[in-house]
């Protein structure tokens, strides 16, 4: 004879732990694509450092070093901003995989939570019902909580982009007078956040 109770405490630990695994490959996977995107970026920074250090050894004078100083900031001020918009949008996109993942469950604990204050508030005794009540007041002003947080949240990451696509729009318009004089190049880094985002 087995007790229904025991039943239901191994289901939601089994539940429980499909979602913490859940947590972890999803965080798992964001660590190896930020990781594939870091090597892509300091390989690229280290071959065009070595091509830099070899343009201005090769410079004739002063005015040959001040002028290659000048050309060569601005494709590392590009690359800077790739970069960092790379790293902004994996980390989000991570972000929502698991805010979604930790949405779905809290949906669920919440459902399971206000089932179980039903059958408790039915089967109590005298007095229980206000338990019962008690106990819904507490996950209705858990919800509030989760949904307001949810909301910051969202308008965190809401600002956030904004500031990084004003960022990139102001590096592109800085760099328009060195983009004119040598076509675009998809830069590594570019190029790495692109293969971990299609993953």
């Amino acid at each position: 004879m087995s007790n229904p109770n025991i039943e239901q405490i191994a289901a939601a630990q089994k539940a429980n732990t499909e979602v913490l695994l859940t947590i972890l490959r999803t965080a798992f996977n964001g660590v190896e694509r930020l990781t594939a995107l870091n090597v892509a970026a300091s390989r690229e920074f280290f071959n065009n450092s070595v091509a830099n250090a070899q343009q201005l050894m090769a410079a004739k004078d002063a005015n040959g070093v001040a002028k290659l100083n000048a050309e060569l900031a601005q494709p590392n001020l590009e690359k800077w901003v790739d970069y960092s918009r790379s790293v902004y949008e994996l980390t989000t996109q991570v972000q929502k995989e698991l805010t979604s993942v930790i949405e779905s469950q809290y949906g669920k604990l919440t459902e399971t939570a206000v089932t179980a204050a039903k059958k408790a508030g039915a089967a109590a005794p005298v007095g229980g019902d206000v338990f019962a009540a008690a106990l819904n007041s507490v996950i209705t002003a858990s919800n509030q909580a989760f949904d307001s947080l949810n909301s910051v949240t969202r308008q965190l990451s809401e600002i956030a982009e904004a500031n990084v696509g004003v960022a990139t729009k102001a590096a592109k318009t800085v760099s328009k007078p060195t983009a004119a004089k040598a076509p675009a190049k998809t830069s590594a880094t570019a190029a790495a956040a692109r293969k971990s985002t299609a993953k």
